[in-house]
């Protein structure tokens, strides 16, 4: 386990439009009203949660900033309560390298090996983030990938004890067309060559289609709503946001 530095009681950072205006992309697509409640999550996730350094990282004005407005920017429209299970956000440099065991091919064995890693959630627990990931995605979205919206998408499937890629939906009728479609559109993904436009990590399992799902509907939203237009439609209907709409009313992409 690598040494952890702890900053337990951090505060916004006078210059943080600045820092959100410079290194975060998707700052730019949103109006005044947005911006505003952005401003508010923000504030909070910086303000109240655990921020620990690994690997000798250096938490600066930043670090914090960009990954807590990526954050912020998932529950935009949501109850900021979605985030409570996040008790500490810990940022490593880098790629992370974990030792892991798995089953192995006999009935009643194990292999043991390491995974490198850009991000991890786990229930009731810290949120694991590569800052160089995070930074490049957040000033240069590429196709579909987000660390920092893919992990924080996980701490929304848990909410309910159980990651499955389904999260809380109220609304039954929401609930049923949710299982439906997605059903098979993991199923599509799962059979595909490799070529398309939702990354293929995604038919992993159920959990991690969501999240995958959830980068690629926040950093490529008019092309998922171009050639997914139900997957789409769910996602807008979940997060309560349309970002297609806002590269629209921009004309302009993430890029």
């Amino acid at each position: 386990m690598p040494f952890l530095h702890r900053n337990n009681r951090a505060e916004l950072a006078a210059d943080w439009q600045d820092l959100v205006a410079r290194h975060v992309s998707a700052w730019k697509l949103l109006d005044d009203q947005e911006r505003a409640v952005l401003a508010t999550h923000l504030e909070v996730l910086v303000t109240t949660k655990r921020w620990e350094a690994a690997q000798g990282f250096e938490l600066t004005d930043r670090v914090r900033t960009v990954i807590a407005a990526q954050a912020a920017l998932l529950v935009l429209e949501l109850d900021l309560d979605h985030y409570r299970d996040v008790d500490s956000i810990i940022v490593h440099p880098s790629t992370m390298r974990f030792d892991r065991t798995s089953q192995g091919p006999v009935p009643g064995t194990e292999v043991c090996g390491s995974v490198d890693l850009l991000g991890e959630a786990s229930f009731r627990g810290p949120v694991v983030i590569a800052w160089d990931s995070a930074s490049a995605a957040a000033r240069h979205p590429t196709r579909g990938h987000d660390v920092v919206l893919h992990e924080f998408a996980h701490k929304l499937d848990m909410l309910d004890g159980t990651v499955d890629g389904t999260p809380p939906l109220a609304d039954p009728d929401l609930r049923q067309r949710w299982i439906e479609i997605c059903t098979y559109e993991f199923d599509e993904l799962a059979g595909s060559d490799g070529d398309t436009l939702i990354d293929n990590y995604g038919a992993t399992d159920p959990g991690e289609f969501f999240a995958v799902v959830t980068e690629t509907f926040f950093t490529l939203p008019t092309e998922l709503e171009a050639m997914k237009p139900e997957l789409y439609d769910l996602f807008r209907a979940f997060y309560r946001q349309d970002p297609a709409a806002r590269v629209r009313r921009h004309g302009r992409t993430l890029r």
